[in-house]
């Protein structure tokens, strides 16, 4: 019912940059804070960076400076930017959302289904 697409992933060059995109859909009748993780082979699946519905970012420290969050709330999209990719870079991401089918209640969180991003030459 609720669904989240992610769209972007693909392999790319060491400094590279890729730009995923993720859009909400189905019974959305809020969306609260946004994010992207990334898993790689055999680790935990760590944050990359978040956003409220307000703007407020949040990134993990060693990627500040090459990635860039953003969210268009009138689409339900969020967005992140990847420039100057590194090889340990490699891992499938991840977009969530907090998402409310209805003005009442607390949002459920929602993942998509995972987008490989490959970083080698």
């Amino acid at each position: 019912q609720v669904q989240l697409v992610e769209s972007g992933g693909g392999l790319v060059q060491p400094g590279g940059s890729l730009r995923l995109s993720c859009a909400a859909s189905g019974n959305v009748f809020s969306i609260n804070n946004m994010g992207w993780y990334r898993q790689a082979p055999g680790k935990e699946r760590e944050l990359v960076a978040s956003i409220t519905v307000g703007g407020t970012i949040n990134y993990a420290n060693s990627l500040k400076g090459r990635f860039t969050i953003s969210r268009d709330n009138a689409k339900n999209m969020v967005y992140l930017q990847m420039n100057s990719l590194k090889s340990d870079d490699t891992a499938v991401y991840y977009c969530y959302g907090y998402i409310s089918s209805s003005g009442l209640g607390p949002p459920t969180r929602y993942w998509g289904q995972g987008t490989q991003v490959t970083v080698s030459s």
